[in-house]
């Protein structure tokens, strides 16, 4: 399948780009970091601490073991804040 993947504040500066497009056969939002993490250094060092990385699947609020079918975005971005 494939994906758009957004990227946010500083998970776009340490990757070095805002969004990519990417093939991929990942069940779950799991099994894509796994994939994108092992594409190279900057990937494995932004989604180094998921902790601190939230995931949003076609816009919604979603976990790391949301599943991806039928999927054609992932954005990954930082904790928010309310005010």
């Amino acid at each position: 399948m494939t994906l758009d993947i957004l990227y946010f504040a500083w998970l776009r500066e340490r990757i070095g780009a805002p969004r990519e497009q990417i093939e991929t056969s990942a069940a779950t939002v799991r099994d894509l970091v796994a994939e994108l993490v092992a594409r190279g250094e900057r990937h494995a060092a932004a989604l180094s601490d998921l902790g601190a990385v939230r995931v949003a699947v076609d816009q919604v609020l979603s976990d790391l073991d949301a599943p991806l079918g039928g999927a054609r975005e992932v954005a990954f971005f930082p904790p928010m804040t309310g005010g």
